[in-house]
Order: C-alpha cells, then sequence, then structure tokens
C-alpha cells in the first residue's frame, strides 16, 4: 500500500477483505481475546453461587494497588477474575492500576457491576524512561500510582495516559515527569488536584526507593516534592508488611 490510496472508510475496507460475506464464529468461540470471529465480546457472566467470604464480620478493606494481565511480567489474572475473587475475600472495593494505561477498565467495570464490587480506577504511571522497556523484567524509571476520585479524575488520568503514551513517540516507552503530571492533575493551576489520589507506589516508587537507597531523610525529600506537586490531603504512603 502507497500514500496516494484514495479515501476508504474501515466499512468499506472490511467489506472489500471479506468479499462481502459475514463472519461465522466457530461454535465454541466467546468473542473474548480469541481471534476476531464476532464483532463484540460477549456480556460477562458471573460464575453461580458465587458469595462474599465473611461479609458480615470481616474488617473493611478496599486493595487501591492491583494489577491485572494487562500489566505484562507483573499481573496474572484477568480482570474479571479480580474481581471475583475480591468479592470471595470481602473486600469493601478493589482498584484496577495497570501499568502506564488502563486497558482493563471496562472488562473489569463490567464484571464488578455484575457481582456487586465497587471499583476504583486508576493507573501506575512510569516517570524517567530513557529508552523502550518491551520484555524487560525489571524495567527502569520510577513508579508513582494515581487512583481516580471521580469522572473528573478518571478524565485527567486519562489525558495523563495518552500525553505520556505520544510523548515517548515509540512503544513501550511513554514520557512522563512529575512537573507535567502535576498539572494535568490541576490543569487550571488553581491548587487544586482533589480528583487524584497519589499513592507512593511499590519498591520502584520515589519515597520507598529514596529509603532503601539512601535513608529516611532522602525519602522525606521525595514525599516531600509530592505532597508540593498534588497537596497534602492528596498523597498517600503506601505502607506494606513483608
Amino acid at each position: 500500500m502507497g500514500y496516494q490510496n484514495p479515501p476508504v472508510s474501515w466499512t468499506e475496507f472490511e467489506r472489500r477483505l471479506s468479499d462481502g460475506r459475514p463472519r461465522r464464529a466457530p461454535p465454541d468461540a466467546d468473542g473474548g481475546d480469541s481471534p476476531a470471529w464476532s464483532y463484540h465480546r460477549q456480556p460477562y457472566e458471573p460464575p453461580p453461587q458465587l458469595a462474599r467470604a465473611g461479609a458480615q464480620t470481616a474488617v473493611p478493606y478496599a486493595e487501591l494497588h492491583c494489577h491485572s494481565n494487562f500489566s505484562f511480567l507483573d499481573g496474572a489474572s484477568h480482570p474479571e477474575e479480580l474481581a471475583e475473587e475480591a468479592v470471595r475475600l470481602g473486600l469493601s472495593a478493589l482498584a484496577l492500576t495497570d501499568h502506564d494505561g488502563l486497558y482493563g477498565v471496562v472488562r473489569f467495570a463490567e464484571a464488578a457491576r455484575a457481582v456487586g464490587l465497587p471499583t476504583v480506577l486508576g493507573a501506575e504511571l512510569t516517570l524517567g524512561l530513557t529508552r523502550p522497556q518491551n520484555g524487560v523484567a525489571d524495567p527502569e524509571g520510577r513508579h508513582l500510582l494515581v487512583v481516580a476520585r471521580d469522572a473528573t479524575g478518571y478524565a485527567r488520568l486519562s489525558r495523563a495516559v495518552s500525553t505520556a503514551q505520544m510523548a515517548g513517540k515509540e512503544k513501550g516507552r511513554p514520557h512522563l515527569d512529575l512537573a507535567t503530571l502535576a498539572a494535568l492533575a490541576d490543569p487550571n493551576r488553581g491548587g487544586d488536584a482533589s480528583h487524584w489520589l497519589v499513592l507512593t507506589g511499590c519498591r520502584k516508587g520515589t519515597v520507598p526507593a529514596a529509603l532503601t537507597e539512601h535513608g529516611p531523610a532522602a525519602a522525606r525529600k521525595q514525599l516531600d516534592q509530592l505532597v508540593d506537586a498534588f497537596g497534602r490531603q492528596h498523597v498517600a504512603v503506601e505502607l506494606w508488611d513483608h
């Protein structure tokens, strides 16, 4: 194909390629991640007899840092499976926070609605990449986890993801820094980043990495930078017990 092709719509393009014949799906095709046997993914159907475990006695807890298999080499479960397991464990809510994208949120939201699970949507963004990280087991860069508190926050997070991917100019290298992210959180520069909750992230987050490599004073400096960028009430430190 050259660059001087006549304008052809995707519908017409598909019709010509298929010679006008409708696609026929095999009897066992589910319309999901298999080849495009159907135009639409089939609706999610929850497993039978899915019940909340200990829903009446469990201490309220919502996991805010969870990756699906859309975070390659990190998450292992489909978004639907995560929603089902959260219900089985009696979680109050679950956040889906895949790396540098919102790839699984539609599937996650559909499944969560069907099983009665409150959802939080977010992403773990990568700062400071110098080259593509496709297939790298321990990629470079620092992580910052952002969850949306409302629809406005989700829209601003979507813009942040798109801005990073476009600025990187090549697959696997989203380009984003803290100043740009802070401006996207508060585009009117009104000092209001309340539509996001920013978490310090995993071991590759700026705060945990500084703590491990240089001690508490360095970690406090990194934490102060996040507070200056987003506001004290919009930053939470992640803690975990090894």
